[in-house]
């Protein structure tokens, strides 16, 4: 095992991060984490979701709600954009400074920002370890090698997809819902859109063998799970950049194939991949949801070149004004950022237009924030912050209304739903779940997880719906 830093750490270096206070031991030594406690902070997407999961079914250490009754913190972060990376350094410094009262407390940061910054924020924080992207399938010995008293940095890359897509099974504690998985299949990106920092963090593309996805989830439909969330950072890329493997469109049919799985999603979807053969798997597979994520960003073509998109206004119309012929009824969402680096009033009036004009389930809506080593950070023409955040708000209360607008259509609909558990409100008395087109429901009744019910809807608010149960099958 080699750990590396933003400065090459030296032989002598490396050792001691293994040694620690104790030169007698080895990373051989017994150290059983299944005996201690783990509390995960996970900011940022899905993906990171998965990886937080990935950390706990791995260390197979015991999940505790609160640091008070932790023995390892764990934060896993997003480099997506500025506010989530800042909100790292403030949580690591309140974990931190909880170790001077309880020193045997280990603490560390996993995820985009420690791939982003590595070293640096050991310097900065005081965190006992850091773990880039790429180099969470050591995490057990790291925690072991920090336990012994070392302060480790890790941001290598590996080239072995055995390693990038290690995937052990979580147990149901260790997930939101234990009807519900992510399984990733594709990670990194080739686009290197002016904005994202995924290239840097995530590195390029790569595909997971369509054996081990099939495998993969397989297992978890023996444990129970009904719903799969097929996960990349362009997902529906899959297999383009790999000879011989299958296509997206391919690997949805021969999942739709597998006994028990009820339902499939996938996020996030490039438009330039979002061909007809997809779109037809996605018509024709029963199991894939009528949901689609398909990020806009912009709805101006000379903003969306400057973001170095690669797809037009009226190709992106098209590609939606097909899906939604193949497929009625499908829920469309999107990304979409506002204040790009010399975006116009002209521009910002665009993007309101498409979408009032494609009338979107929900979007979300982000300002610009420049991150540190892509184009659109040296860009010239950064807008004011308080112009940004005008048009955050006007865009977001225009798609308020859109989004309300659609979840009141729903009302005296019947839904087919995924039970996935108990409500937030009123636990003891309400379940919640989701509808194929992923609208959470609410209904009085106790069901288990994974039953399949059919409500009719009486109530829409903004966020969710609530109904009474018809059928239960």
């Amino acid at each position: 095992m080699s750990f590396t830093t933003k400065t090459q750490l030296s032989a002598e270096k490396i050792e001691s991060q293994y040694s620690g206070n104790n030169n007698n031991k080895t990373i051989t030594d017994d150290i059983n984490l299944k005996n201690l406690k783990i509390f995960v902070k996970t900011f940022g997407c899905q993906m990171n979701e998965k990886d937080s999961q990935r950390v706990l079914a791995k260390t197979g250490m015991i999940p505790v709600n609160s640091w008070e009754e932790a023995d390892v913190v764990i934060i896993n972060t997003c480099a997506v954009r500025e506010k989530p990376e800042h909100k790292v350094y403030s949580e690591a410094g309140k974990y931190v400074k909880i170790k001077k009262v309880k020193p045997q407390l280990k603490v560390g940061i996993i995820g985009c920002v420690a791939q982003l910054k590595g070293e640096e924020i050991l310097n900065k924080t005081g965190v006992d370890f850091v773990v880039g992207t790429q180099a969470i399938h050591k995490i057990n010995d790291i925690i072991k090698s920090v336990i012994r008293g070392a302060k480790i940095v890790d941001i290598s890359i590996t080239t072995n997809l055995n390693d990038r897509f290690e995937s052990p099974i979580p147990e149901p504690l260790y997930m939101e819902s234990p009807v519900k998985a992510y399984v990733t299949i594709q990670e990194g990106c080739n686009q290197f859109c002016t904005f994202c920092i995924v290239p840097i963090t995530r590195g390029r593309e790569v595909t997971r063998p369509s054996q081990d996805i099939i495998k993969e989830v397989k297992e978890l439909v023996s444990r129970g799970v009904k719903e799969v969330i097929l996960l990349g950072q362009n997902v529906n890329a899959y297999g383009r950049n790999t000879p011989g493997e299958l296509t997206f469109a391919e690997l949805l049919y021969e999942l739709d194939k597998i006994h028990g799985l009820e339902r499939i999603r996938f996020t996030t979807s490039n438009p330039r991949y979002m061909d007809d053969d997809l779109i037809s798997a996605m018509a024709e597979c029963k199991k894939v949801c009528e949901h689609l994520h398909l990020p806009v960003q912009s709805g101006s073509n000379r903003i969306l070149k400057k973001m170095g998109r690669r797809h037009t206004i009226e190709e992106y119309i098209e590609i939606i004004q097909k899906i939604k012929k193949a497929i009625p009824g499908i829920a469309i969402t999107t990304d979409i950022i506002v204040g790009f680096p010399g975006e116009t009033e002209k521009d910002f009036e665009e993007t309101v237009e498409l979408v009032k004009m494609i009338k979107y389930d929900d979007i979300f809506s982000f300002m610009f924030s420049p991150r540190p080593g892509t184009a659109a950070s040296r860009m010239q023409e950064q807008l004011p912050q308080d112009e940004k955040e005008r048009r955050l708000k006007y865009l977001q209360k225009i798609q308020d209304e859109i989004t309300l607008n659609i979840m009141k259509s729903y009302v005296g609909r019947t839904v087919e739903i995924l039970v996935e558990g108990s409500a937030v409100r009123n636990p003891e008395k309400d379940s919640t779940g989701r509808t194929r087109t992923n609208k959470i429901v609410n209904f009085e009744g106790k069901f288990t997880p994974g039953d399949i019910i059919y409500v009719k809807v009486k109530e829409a608010t903004r966020n969710s719906l609530r109904g009474e149960v018809l059928k239960f099958n």
